[in-house]
């Protein structure tokens, strides 16, 4: 296995475990709504954490030039805000009704999608793609398709924070 792909397992495991805690985060905050700023704060501080991580090993071990070009900086931070965006996208489709069990089969088949066709624009390849990419987009797209259409019914979960309480 290509080192690289260590990092690729490391991203499928935690994002894969990624929606189904965000909604948990939500709900463990005991309120009579579900909590969607609340958790969303704390994911925030979280990555604000691991930037600061990432500053203090960069001083302290110096493994890359602490130099920063403006157009380096201005991307990478267009790309903060379109993780935060999707964070908070999460976030509310939560607060609003939506299941791990749904939420994250739809995004994780509709943002490789949406990765292809930024990408091929962005980074035009030099040879057009083949018929096998394609089917492979078509196939995410009948994924997210079929996840939507065969849903669960209703989750394996206890009552909302809502429920909890107006039960009392």
């Amino acid at each position: 296995m290509k080192f690289w792909m260590a990092f690729v397992v490391l991203t499928i495991l935690c994002w894969g475990a990624y929606v189904p805690t965000i909604q948990h985060g939500q709900r463990a905050f005991s309120s009579p709504t579900n909590s969607a700023l609340r958790a969303f704060l704390f994911i925030g501080l979280a990555y604000f954490l691991m930037a600061a991580f990432i500053l203090a090993y960069m001083v302290l071990t110096k493994p890359e030039p602490m130099e920063f070009s403006s157009s380096g900086v201005w991307i990478s931070t267009i790309a903060g805000i379109l993780g935060a965006l999707g964070a908070i996208g999460i976030v509310f489709a939560h607060k609003n009704g939506g299941s791990p069990l749904i939420i994250a089969p739809l995004v994780f088949a509709g943002a490789p999608i949406i990765n292809t066709i930024v990408a091929v624009i962005w980074d035009r390849p030099k040879e057009a793609p083949s018929l096998p990419f394609y089917a492979g987009i078509a196939l995410a797209c009948a994924g997210a398709a079929m996840a939507l259409y065969f849903k669960p019914a209703t989750m394996p979960h206890g009552p909302t924070p809502t429920q909890a309480t107006s039960s009392r």
